[in-house]
């Protein structure tokens, strides 16, 4: 493998950006329970890549799910996104049940399933129709209101920025009334 690619790789896995040669911000805890916040989460840990063949939505025997470690770190985040003033949320997620359970597990709200949050990693779903209805979505929430946390998957994050989000990060925006929110930065796994 090229020194470059080897470069790239290592800067993947350390969450900077592609970008730039210095890391994104990370935005403080204390600033996440601000109105108009909109934090989209990477779902937590769920070992391997992708997902298996016979993969179907809605059957979670068909997916590769979160791992023990990965269903604590999702309880963790819940526990941290309260400490930092978020009692209650939004909350949309991915119909991948690795996705819904983190979601669950944060125990912030009522989990609302959204296929605008879907992967469309190795072709499961179109990426321009996905990240069209993701735009559309993100034009109609309220600039001032509760937090809204959408639970999603790296491709997807990717799509709005160029940091790399581990598994149970993210990255956090401002909800400006468009399709395109402010990038603020990321919100670092535990």
């Amino acid at each position: 493998m090229p020194i470059r690619a080897l470069l790239f790789c290592f800067a993947l896995a350390c969450g900077y950006s592609s970008a730039a040669s210095a890391a994104p911000t990370i935005v403080a805890d204390r600033d996440l329970a601000q109105p108009g916040r909109l934090i989209m989460l990477r779902h937590a840990t769920a070992p391997g890549l992708g997902d298996p063949p016979g993969f179907a939505i809605g059957d979670c025997t068909t997916q590769r799910n979160l791992s023990e470690e990965g269903r604590a770190q999702a309880a963790r985040l819940g526990q941290r996104l309260r400490a930092a003033g978020i009692q209650q949320a939004r909350i949309l997620s991915s119909q991948w049940c690795r996705a819904l359970d983190t979601a669950r597990l944060l125990d912030l709200g009522t989990v609302e399933a959204n296929p605008a949050l879907n992967s469309f990693f190795e072709g499961r779903n179109d990426r321009d129709a996905v990240l069209k209805a993701l735009r559309t979505l993100l034009a109609t929430l309220p600039q001032d209101g509760t937090p809204v946390i959408m639970v999603t998957h790296q491709v997807v994050i990717n799509a709005f920025t160029d940091a790399y989000p581990p598994s149970g990060g993210g990255s956090v925006f401002r909800l400006n009334g468009s399709a395109t929110p402010q990038w603020l930065g990321i919100l670092a796994a535990d």
